[in-house]
Protein backbone atom coordinates (compact mmCIF):
# COMPACT_ATOMS: atom_id res chain seq x y z
CA UNK A 1 0.00 0.00 0.00
CA UNK A 2 3.25 2.11 0.74
CA UNK A 3 4.28 1.37 -2.40
CA UNK A 4 1.18 2.27 -4.05
CA UNK A 5 0.75 5.75 -2.49
CA UNK A 6 4.50 6.75 -3.02
CA UNK A 7 3.89 6.19 -6.98
CA UNK A 8 0.79 7.77 -7.20
CA UNK A 9 2.37 10.81 -5.54
CA UNK A 10 5.47 10.69 -8.26
CA UNK A 11 2.69 9.86 -10.82
CA UNK A 12 0.78 12.73 -9.78
CA UNK A 13 3.04 15.47 -9.83
CA UNK A 14 4.78 13.74 -13.07
CA UNK A 15 1.82 13.88 -15.20
CA UNK A 16 -1.04 16.20 -13.50
CA UNK A 17 0.90 19.57 -15.42
CA UNK A 18 1.27 18.35 -18.70
CA UNK A 19 -2.34 16.49 -18.80
CA UNK A 20 -3.80 19.89 -17.08
CA UNK A 21 -1.65 21.66 -20.00
CA UNK A 22 -3.18 19.50 -22.51
CA UNK A 23 -6.76 19.95 -21.29
CA UNK A 24 -6.17 23.24 -20.63
CA UNK A 25 -5.17 24.41 -24.18
CA UNK A 26 -7.66 21.57 -25.77
CA UNK A 27 -10.50 23.69 -23.72
CA UNK A 28 -9.16 27.25 -24.66
CA UNK A 29 -9.01 26.34 -28.40
CA UNK A 30 -12.46 24.50 -28.49
CA UNK A 31 -13.83 27.98 -26.86
CA UNK A 32 -11.98 30.31 -29.13
CA UNK A 33 -12.61 28.28 -32.38
CA UNK A 34 -16.15 27.39 -31.39
CA UNK A 35 -19.12 30.36 -32.12
CA UNK A 36 -21.76 29.80 -29.22
CA UNK A 37 -23.46 33.20 -29.02
CA UNK A 38 -23.46 34.84 -25.73
CA UNK A 39 -27.28 34.49 -25.42
CA UNK A 40 -26.76 30.62 -25.32
CA UNK A 41 -24.61 30.72 -22.12
CA UNK A 42 -26.78 32.93 -20.82
CA UNK A 43 -29.30 30.82 -21.15
CA UNK A 44 -27.69 27.91 -19.88
CA UNK A 45 -27.25 29.94 -16.73
CA UNK A 46 -30.38 30.46 -15.92
CA UNK A 47 -31.49 26.70 -16.93
CA UNK A 48 -29.07 25.56 -13.73
CA UNK A 49 -30.30 27.85 -11.23
CA UNK A 50 -33.92 27.29 -12.68
CA UNK A 51 -34.11 24.02 -10.37
CA UNK A 52 -36.75 23.22 -7.32
CA UNK A 53 -34.43 21.13 -5.27
CA UNK A 54 -31.36 24.23 -5.53
CA UNK A 55 -34.42 26.68 -3.58
CA UNK A 56 -33.33 24.58 -0.54
CA UNK A 57 -29.88 27.17 -0.92
CA UNK A 58 -31.29 30.59 0.08
CA UNK A 59 -33.88 28.31 2.81
CA UNK A 60 -31.02 27.01 4.32
CA UNK A 61 -29.04 29.93 4.28
CA UNK A 62 -31.42 31.83 6.06
CA UNK A 63 -32.18 29.03 8.82
CA UNK A 64 -28.36 29.37 9.74
CA UNK A 65 -28.90 33.12 9.83
CA UNK A 66 -31.75 32.82 11.89
CA UNK A 67 -29.90 30.42 14.43
CA UNK A 68 -27.01 32.46 14.61
CA UNK A 69 -29.20 35.80 15.67
CA UNK A 70 -32.19 33.58 17.54
CA UNK A 71 -30.18 32.17 20.75
CA UNK A 72 -30.17 28.92 19.15
CA UNK A 73 -26.09 28.43 18.66
CA UNK A 74 -25.48 29.77 21.99
CA UNK A 75 -28.19 27.46 23.69
CA UNK A 76 -26.24 24.66 21.55
CA UNK A 77 -22.46 25.56 23.17
CA UNK A 78 -24.20 25.34 26.34
CA UNK A 79 -25.52 22.26 26.66
CA UNK A 80 -22.21 20.64 24.63
CA UNK A 81 -20.36 21.95 27.27
CA UNK A 82 -21.86 20.41 30.41
CA UNK A 83 -21.07 17.29 29.04
CA UNK A 84 -17.63 17.63 27.81
CA UNK A 85 -16.40 20.99 28.68
CA UNK A 86 -14.69 19.26 32.04
CA UNK A 87 -12.01 17.08 29.75
CA UNK A 88 -8.90 18.16 28.80
CA UNK A 89 -9.19 20.91 25.91
CA UNK A 90 -12.75 20.37 26.61
CA UNK A 91 -13.84 23.91 24.82
CA UNK A 92 -12.66 22.59 22.22
CA UNK A 93 -14.63 19.35 22.03
CA UNK A 94 -17.71 21.53 22.73
CA UNK A 95 -16.52 24.10 19.49
CA UNK A 96 -16.53 20.74 17.43
CA UNK A 97 -19.80 18.72 18.96
CA UNK A 98 -21.69 22.52 18.64
CA UNK A 99 -20.72 22.36 14.81
CA UNK A 100 -21.91 18.95 14.08
CA UNK A 101 -25.28 19.75 15.51
CA UNK A 102 -25.13 23.04 13.45
CA UNK A 103 -24.09 21.64 10.49
CA UNK A 104 -27.34 19.33 10.84
CA UNK A 105 -29.01 22.79 10.88
CA UNK A 106 -27.59 25.14 8.22
CA UNK A 107 -25.72 22.84 5.73
CA UNK A 108 -23.22 25.69 5.38
CA UNK A 109 -19.53 25.71 6.63
CA UNK A 110 -19.19 29.52 6.31
CA UNK A 111 -22.06 30.31 8.64
CA UNK A 112 -21.23 27.32 11.16
CA UNK A 113 -17.51 28.76 11.66
CA UNK A 114 -19.30 32.64 12.07
CA UNK A 115 -22.41 31.50 14.09
CA UNK A 116 -20.25 28.91 16.63
CA UNK A 117 -17.35 30.60 16.71
CA UNK A 118 -18.98 34.17 17.41
CA UNK A 119 -20.05 32.25 20.89
CA UNK A 120 -16.71 30.47 21.29
CA UNK A 121 -13.60 32.08 20.57
CA UNK A 122 -13.81 34.47 23.38
CA UNK A 123 -14.98 32.05 25.24
CA UNK A 124 -11.76 30.16 24.67
CA UNK A 125 -9.65 32.77 24.96
CA UNK A 126 -10.75 33.73 28.23
CA UNK A 127 -9.91 30.46 29.74
CA UNK A 128 -6.69 30.94 28.76
CA UNK A 129 -6.69 28.69 25.32
CA UNK A 130 -4.00 30.17 22.55
CA UNK A 131 -6.24 32.06 19.93
CA UNK A 132 -4.14 30.52 17.05
CA UNK A 133 -5.18 27.33 18.60
CA UNK A 134 -8.83 28.79 19.29
CA UNK A 135 -9.06 29.85 15.85
CA UNK A 136 -7.90 26.88 14.32
CA UNK A 137 -10.35 24.57 16.50
CA UNK A 138 -13.21 26.61 15.31
CA UNK A 139 -12.58 26.79 11.20
CA UNK A 140 -11.84 22.62 10.67
CA UNK A 141 -14.97 22.27 13.26
CA UNK A 142 -16.61 24.89 10.75
CA UNK A 143 -16.40 22.40 7.88
CA UNK A 144 -18.65 19.57 9.19
CA UNK A 145 -21.25 22.00 8.40
CA UNK A 146 -21.20 20.80 4.51
CA UNK A 147 -20.17 16.92 5.38
CA UNK A 148 -23.40 16.65 8.12
CA UNK A 149 -26.69 17.08 6.19
CA UNK A 150 -28.55 18.74 5.34
CA UNK A 151 -25.35 20.09 2.69
CA UNK A 152 -25.88 22.51 0.51
CA UNK A 153 -23.20 20.95 -1.57
CA UNK A 154 -24.50 17.53 -1.72
CA UNK A 155 -27.75 19.25 -2.94
CA UNK A 156 -25.71 20.49 -5.54
CA UNK A 157 -23.88 17.18 -6.42
CA UNK A 158 -27.27 15.77 -6.39
CA UNK A 159 -29.05 18.07 -8.95
CA UNK A 160 -25.92 17.40 -10.86
CA UNK A 161 -25.96 13.84 -11.40
CA UNK A 162 -29.30 12.65 -10.45
CA UNK A 163 -28.19 10.78 -7.12
CA UNK A 164 -30.55 11.07 -4.16
CA UNK A 165 -30.27 13.70 -2.40
CA UNK A 166 -31.89 11.94 0.62
CA UNK A 167 -29.22 9.45 -0.48
CA UNK A 168 -26.59 11.42 -0.12
CA UNK A 169 -27.83 13.41 3.31
CA UNK A 170 -27.73 9.79 4.91
CA UNK A 171 -24.50 8.92 3.07
CA UNK A 172 -22.88 11.93 5.20
CA UNK A 173 -23.74 11.22 8.40
CA UNK A 174 -20.99 8.75 9.21
CA UNK A 175 -18.19 10.49 7.67
CA UNK A 176 -19.36 13.86 9.14
CA UNK A 177 -19.15 12.16 12.87
CA UNK A 178 -16.54 10.12 12.32
CA UNK A 179 -14.21 13.00 11.10
CA UNK A 180 -15.87 14.87 13.83
CA UNK A 181 -14.36 12.30 16.43
CA UNK A 182 -10.92 12.63 14.68
CA UNK A 183 -10.60 16.44 15.12
CA UNK A 184 -11.65 15.52 18.61
CA UNK A 185 -8.75 13.36 19.00
CA UNK A 186 -6.16 15.79 17.40
CA UNK A 187 -7.86 19.05 19.57
CA UNK A 188 -7.11 16.27 22.98
CA UNK A 189 -3.41 15.73 22.15
CA UNK A 190 -2.52 18.94 21.40
CA UNK A 191 -4.38 21.02 24.40
CA UNK A 192 -2.90 18.23 26.75
CA UNK A 193 0.49 18.99 25.39
CA UNK A 194 -0.01 22.81 25.69
CA UNK A 195 -1.67 22.64 29.23
CA UNK A 196 -5.25 23.45 28.55
CA UNK A 197 -7.27 22.16 31.73
CA UNK A 198 -10.96 21.43 31.08
CA UNK A 199 -13.80 23.66 32.97
CA UNK A 200 -15.49 22.54 35.95
CA UNK A 201 -17.29 19.37 36.05
CA UNK A 202 -21.32 19.96 35.72
CA UNK A 203 -23.92 18.08 38.15
CA UNK A 204 -26.61 15.73 36.14
CA UNK A 205 -28.95 18.99 37.87
CA UNK A 206 -27.60 21.31 35.77
CA UNK A 207 -26.72 19.17 32.74
CA UNK A 208 -30.90 19.08 32.53
CA UNK A 209 -31.15 22.73 32.41
CA UNK A 210 -29.06 22.70 30.12
CA UNK A 211 -31.15 20.00 28.02
CA UNK A 212 -34.14 21.74 28.55
CA UNK A 213 -33.08 25.13 27.35
CA UNK A 214 -31.78 23.95 24.07
CA UNK A 215 -34.35 21.02 23.44
CA UNK A 216 -36.05 23.57 20.87
CA UNK A 217 -32.36 23.73 19.05
CA UNK A 218 -31.87 20.09 19.26
CA UNK A 219 -34.95 19.49 17.65
CA UNK A 220 -34.61 21.51 15.02
CA UNK A 221 -32.58 18.81 13.31
CA UNK A 222 -34.73 15.60 14.09
CA UNK A 223 -37.46 17.65 12.79
CA UNK A 224 -35.38 18.36 9.97
CA UNK A 225 -33.70 15.42 9.21
CA UNK A 226 -36.81 13.16 10.29
CA UNK A 227 -39.17 14.57 7.98
CA UNK A 228 -36.97 13.59 4.75
CA UNK A 229 -35.97 10.20 6.08
CA UNK A 230 -39.65 9.61 6.64
CA UNK A 231 -40.96 11.44 3.16
CA UNK A 232 -42.91 13.74 5.22
CA UNK A 233 -40.61 16.82 3.17
CA UNK A 234 -38.26 16.76 0.45
CA UNK A 235 -34.91 18.46 1.19
CA UNK A 236 -36.06 21.60 -0.47
CA UNK A 237 -39.45 21.67 1.38
CA UNK A 238 -37.33 20.66 4.84
CA UNK A 239 -35.36 24.32 4.23
CA UNK A 240 -38.60 26.03 4.33
CA UNK A 241 -39.68 24.31 7.41
CA UNK A 242 -36.14 25.31 9.01
CA UNK A 243 -36.63 28.75 8.31
CA UNK A 244 -39.93 28.54 9.45
CA UNK A 245 -39.46 26.19 12.71
CA UNK A 246 -36.03 29.17 13.06
CA UNK A 247 -38.39 32.09 13.25
CA UNK A 248 -41.00 30.12 15.45
CA UNK A 249 -38.17 29.44 18.42
CA UNK A 250 -35.87 32.67 17.28
CA UNK A 251 -39.49 35.51 18.13
CA UNK A 252 -41.91 32.99 20.51
CA UNK A 253 -39.26 30.64 22.64
CA UNK A 254 -36.39 32.56 23.22
CA UNK A 255 -37.68 35.64 22.24
CA UNK A 256 -34.02 36.48 21.37
CA UNK A 257 -34.84 37.49 17.92
CA UNK A 258 -36.45 41.29 17.19
CA UNK A 259 -38.27 42.65 14.11
CA UNK A 260 -35.69 45.48 13.73
CA UNK A 261 -33.23 41.92 13.09
CA UNK A 262 -35.23 40.53 10.38
CA UNK A 263 -34.61 42.92 7.53
CA UNK A 264 -30.84 42.96 7.85
CA UNK A 265 -31.22 39.05 8.09
CA UNK A 266 -32.92 38.90 4.59
CA UNK A 267 -30.89 41.15 3.55
CA UNK A 268 -27.22 39.12 4.40
CA UNK A 269 -29.21 36.16 3.05
CA UNK A 270 -29.82 37.46 -0.31
CA UNK A 271 -26.23 38.99 -0.71
CA UNK A 272 -24.80 35.44 0.05
CA UNK A 273 -27.59 33.41 -1.92
CA UNK A 274 -26.80 35.39 -4.99
CA UNK A 275 -23.33 35.08 -5.03
CA UNK A 276 -23.85 31.10 -4.45
CA UNK A 277 -26.31 31.10 -7.68
CA UNK A 278 -24.33 33.68 -9.78
CA UNK A 279 -21.38 30.49 -9.31
CA UNK A 280 -23.62 27.93 -9.99
CA UNK A 281 -25.11 29.82 -13.01
CA UNK A 282 -21.06 30.76 -14.59
CA UNK A 283 -19.86 26.83 -13.75
CA UNK A 284 -22.61 25.26 -15.13
CA UNK A 285 -22.12 27.46 -18.01
CA UNK A 286 -18.67 26.29 -18.35
CA UNK A 287 -19.79 23.22 -17.50
CA UNK A 288 -21.79 22.70 -20.35
CA UNK A 289 -19.52 24.28 -22.73
CA UNK A 290 -16.50 21.98 -21.60
CA UNK A 291 -18.93 18.50 -22.12
CA UNK A 292 -20.01 19.89 -25.34
CA UNK A 293 -16.32 19.66 -26.84
CA UNK A 294 -16.04 16.36 -24.88
CA UNK A 295 -13.41 17.53 -22.06
CA UNK A 296 -14.85 14.72 -20.04
CA UNK A 297 -14.42 12.12 -22.28
CA UNK A 298 -10.78 12.81 -22.77
CA UNK A 299 -9.71 12.95 -19.28
CA UNK A 300 -11.19 9.53 -18.50
CA UNK A 301 -8.91 8.56 -21.89
CA UNK A 302 -6.17 10.31 -20.31
CA UNK A 303 -6.28 9.57 -17.21
CA UNK A 304 -7.02 5.25 -18.06
CA UNK A 305 -4.39 5.31 -20.48
CA UNK A 306 -1.88 6.22 -17.35
CA UNK A 307 -3.34 2.86 -15.75
CA UNK A 308 -6.84 1.33 -15.06
CA UNK A 309 -5.68 0.33 -11.11
CA UNK A 310 -8.35 1.72 -9.26
CA UNK A 311 -6.74 2.52 -6.29
CA UNK A 312 -4.18 4.22 -8.18
CA UNK A 313 -7.07 6.33 -10.14
CA UNK A 314 -8.40 7.17 -6.92
CA UNK A 315 -5.52 8.94 -5.37
CA UNK A 316 -4.74 10.40 -7.98
CA UNK A 317 -8.32 12.20 -8.10
CA UNK A 318 -7.76 12.72 -4.47
CA UNK A 319 -4.60 14.68 -4.68
CA UNK A 320 -6.28 16.58 -7.76
CA UNK A 321 -9.18 17.65 -5.41
CA UNK A 322 -6.96 18.58 -2.59
CA UNK A 323 -4.90 20.78 -5.03
CA UNK A 324 -8.53 22.22 -6.22
CA UNK A 325 -9.78 23.24 -3.29
CA UNK A 326 -7.16 25.43 -2.17
CA UNK A 327 -7.92 27.91 -4.65
CA UNK A 328 -11.50 27.28 -6.07
CA UNK A 329 -15.03 27.66 -4.43
CA UNK A 330 -16.79 24.50 -3.71
CA UNK A 331 -19.96 25.02 -5.05
CA UNK A 332 -17.81 25.71 -8.82
CA UNK A 333 -15.25 23.21 -8.07
CA UNK A 334 -18.65 20.36 -7.86
CA UNK A 335 -19.86 21.82 -10.76
CA UNK A 336 -16.83 22.19 -12.95
CA UNK A 337 -15.17 18.75 -11.59
CA UNK A 338 -18.13 16.55 -11.53
CA UNK A 339 -18.64 16.28 -15.49
CA UNK A 340 -15.18 15.14 -15.99
CA UNK A 341 -14.48 13.15 -12.96
CA UNK A 342 -17.63 11.60 -12.92
CA UNK A 343 -17.15 9.36 -15.90
CA UNK A 344 -13.68 8.46 -14.69
CA UNK A 345 -14.78 6.75 -11.55
CA UNK A 346 -18.11 4.96 -13.04
CA UNK A 347 -15.38 3.49 -15.06
CA UNK A 348 -13.69 2.08 -12.47
CA UNK A 349 -17.00 0.86 -10.58
CA UNK A 350 -17.02 3.34 -7.87
CA UNK A 351 -20.69 4.22 -6.41
CA UNK A 352 -21.99 7.73 -7.27
CA UNK A 353 -23.14 7.89 -4.32
CA UNK A 354 -19.93 7.42 -2.63
CA UNK A 355 -17.54 9.57 -5.06
CA UNK A 356 -20.45 12.58 -4.04
CA UNK A 357 -19.28 12.10 -0.25
CA UNK A 358 -16.06 11.87 -0.70
CA UNK A 359 -15.76 15.02 -3.52
CA UNK A 360 -17.66 16.94 -0.75
CA UNK A 361 -15.31 15.95 1.93
CA UNK A 362 -12.24 16.61 0.06
CA UNK A 363 -13.28 19.98 -1.04
CA UNK A 364 -14.05 20.97 2.36
CA UNK A 365 -10.75 20.87 3.42
CA UNK A 366 -9.99 23.67 0.88
CA UNK A 367 -12.19 25.43 3.21
CA UNK A 368 -9.19 25.54 5.87
CA UNK A 369 -6.50 25.15 3.35
CA UNK A 370 -4.60 28.71 2.48
CA UNK A 371 -4.41 30.76 -0.13
CA UNK A 372 -8.70 30.34 -0.95
CA UNK A 373 -9.59 28.92 3.25
CA UNK A 374 -12.96 30.74 3.87
CA UNK A 375 -13.30 29.41 7.39
CA UNK A 376 -9.63 30.25 7.85
CA UNK A 377 -10.66 33.84 7.12
CA UNK A 378 -13.76 33.91 9.22
CA UNK A 379 -12.52 32.29 12.63
CA UNK A 380 -8.84 34.21 12.29
CA UNK A 381 -11.09 37.90 11.88
CA UNK A 382 -13.14 36.60 15.10
CA UNK A 383 -9.87 35.68 17.06
CA UNK A 384 -7.81 38.95 15.80
CA UNK A 385 -5.10 36.69 14.46
CA UNK A 386 -3.23 36.78 11.14
CA UNK A 387 -3.80 34.51 8.54
CA UNK A 388 -0.28 32.76 8.99
CA UNK A 389 -0.93 32.33 13.07
CA UNK A 390 -4.04 29.98 12.15
CA UNK A 391 -2.71 28.17 9.12
CA UNK A 392 0.46 27.34 11.53
CA UNK A 393 -1.98 26.08 14.36
CA UNK A 394 -4.81 24.21 11.55
CA UNK A 395 -1.80 22.02 10.32
CA UNK A 396 -2.42 18.74 12.46
CA UNK A 397 -5.97 19.42 12.07
CA UNK A 398 -6.00 19.39 8.29
CA UNK A 399 -3.53 16.45 7.83
CA UNK A 400 -5.62 14.12 10.07
CA UNK A 401 -8.64 15.32 7.58
CA UNK A 402 -6.57 14.25 4.44
CA UNK A 403 -6.08 10.79 6.29
CA UNK A 404 -9.75 10.48 6.92
CA UNK A 405 -10.35 11.44 3.32
CA UNK A 406 -8.03 8.39 2.39
CA UNK A 407 -10.56 5.90 4.61
CA UNK A 408 -13.18 7.41 3.60
CA UNK A 409 -12.38 5.80 -0.16
CA UNK A 410 -11.43 2.85 0.52
CA UNK A 411 -13.91 1.97 3.01
CA UNK A 412 -17.05 2.79 0.60
CA UNK A 413 -19.13 1.31 3.30
CA UNK A 414 -18.75 4.63 5.65
CA UNK A 415 -20.92 6.15 3.03
CA UNK A 416 -22.71 3.92 1.51
CA UNK A 417 -24.20 1.39 4.40
CA UNK A 418 -26.95 3.59 5.98
CA UNK A 419 -28.33 4.71 2.69
CA UNK A 420 -28.62 1.32 1.72
CA UNK A 421 -30.00 0.53 4.84
CA UNK A 422 -32.56 3.05 4.34
CA UNK A 423 -33.07 2.07 1.00
CA UNK A 424 -31.79 5.06 -0.72
CA UNK A 425 -29.43 4.22 -3.32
Amino acid sequence: MISVLFGSLLAFFALSVPIAISIGASTLLALFSSSIPPTVLVQKMFTAMDSFPLMAVPFFILAGALMETGGISRRLVNFANTFVGHFAGGLAFVAIIASMFFGAISGAAVACVAAIGGVLIPEMVSHGYGKPYTAAVQATAGTLGVMIPPSIPMIIYGVMTGVSVGGLFMGGVLPGIFIGFSLIAVAWVIARKNGYRGDQRYSWRSRWKAFKEAFWALLMPVIILGGIYGGVFTPTEAAVVAVVYGLFVGFFVYRELKVQQIKSIFVKTAVSTAVVMFIIGASSAFSWVITAHHIPQMVTKALLSITTNKIFILILINLLLLFIGTFMETVASIIILVPVLLPVVTAIGVDPLHFGIVLVVNLAIGMVTPPLGVCLFVSCSIADITLEDITRAAIPFILVMIVDIFILTFVPALSTFLPRAMGLC
